[in-house]
């Protein structure tokens, strides 16, 4: 369906690439684009999946959401409403607001967000934000919660139980 400064498609596949480096594949079943002189966006409002790539090209890490709007002028998109991005590492994050900047790679929020690391051996709740890598590396909490742990291998020398199985990852339902 187009109008003449309105797109709407539906069923979308799109593979994004930064300098002609592919580094993300984008699906939803919905997209509103707003084109014209000012600022061009993309509305993704019935939920919004992407999988990030490493250099080799495989999945390190993915991002799910109930709404996302694209500033194509910026290069940054604002995901919001229960928003869930988990690594390869077993790494995940919950928060209700993120912005992706393609550019700089990187995740980030002034809004709380909750962290599980290592498949639920650490546990960090960021209450004013966080910054982070778009691969959940070099995390950067704001004001971290009290309740936030960490764990240790046992120091006397017995191995560490095996890791629990990964998280489930949690996809938005489709309206």
């Amino acid at each position: 369906k187009q109008s003449a400064n309105l797109e709407v498609g539906t069923q979308i596949s799109s593979y994004l690439s930064v300098s002609g480096k592919t580094n993300a594949h984008l699906t939803a079943p919905k997209i509103v684009r707003y084109q014209g002189t000012g600022v061009r966006k993309s509305e993704f409002p019935n939920t919004l999946h992407v999988d990030f790539f490493n250099d080799s090209m495989k999945i390190d890490s993915r991002i799910d959401a109930q709404y996302g709007s694209y500033m194509e002028n910026d290069k940054k998109v604002l995901l919001k409403n229960h928003v869930v991005a988990s690594n390869t590492l077993g790494d995940t994050l919950f928060t209700d607001e993120l912005w992706w900047d393609q550019i700089a790679e990187k995740f980030y929020t002034d809004k709380k967000v909750i962290i599980s690391k290592n498949y639920r051996r650490d546990y960090f709740v960021g209450n004013k934000g966080m910054t982070c890598d778009q691969n959940l590396t070099n995390l950067h909490l704001f004001e971290i919660e009290s309740n936030s742990y960490t764990t240790y291998q046992d120091s006397s020398g017995q191995k560490a139980p095996p890791p629990p199985p990964p998280a489930p990852v949690i996809k938005p339902g489709r309206k």
